[in-house]
């Protein structure tokens, strides 16, 4: 009953979690002085798109939305993933992509409460913005 009232609300909450994470990746490079490494970049290939697609899909009615959004985000949501485990496991000795020594990517620029880093946020903003879109499938909106 809950996630059927949830999916009248779901694409608003991916739009504004798109956002959210769009600007606060912007907030962490532009005004913290943060520069994003090559993993960082991959993850905002994958959720820039996403704020303007969902700004489009509300602004149009558009209810195949879930079709082009949620491989956006599940593709991201693995990059952000393996992000995580190279800062915090034995993956970062075998990372077969090409990080610089300058911004590398096992680098932890942040951590909060001992365990949340950037990729963290990340994968959080894709899973949130996943989990909306297959309430929408689960649940479509009917008038």
């Amino acid at each position: 009953m809950f996630l059927k009232k949830l999916s009248k609300y779901a694409l608003y909450i991916a739009f504004l979690q798109a956002w959210a994470a769009m600007l606060g990746s912007l907030y962490f490079s532009e005004i913290k002085g943060l520069y994003p490494c090559q993993l960082c970049w991959y993850q905002r290939i994958f959720m820039y798109p996403l704020a303007i697609i969902f700004a489009v899909a509300i602004a149009r009615r558009d209810k195949k939305v879930i079709y082009y959004a949620l491989p956006l985000s599940i593709i991201g949501f693995f990059i952000a993933v393996y992000h995580y485990l190279i800062q915090w496991t034995a993956l970062q000795e075998i990372n077969p992509i090409s990080c610089s020594l300058i911004n590398d990517c096992s680098q932890k620029q942040i951590v909060y409460l001992g365990f949340m880093t950037i990729p963290f946020f990340s994968a959080a903003a894709f899973l949130i913005i996943s989990v909306m879109m297959i309430i929408l499938i689960k649940f479509p909106k009917t008038k």
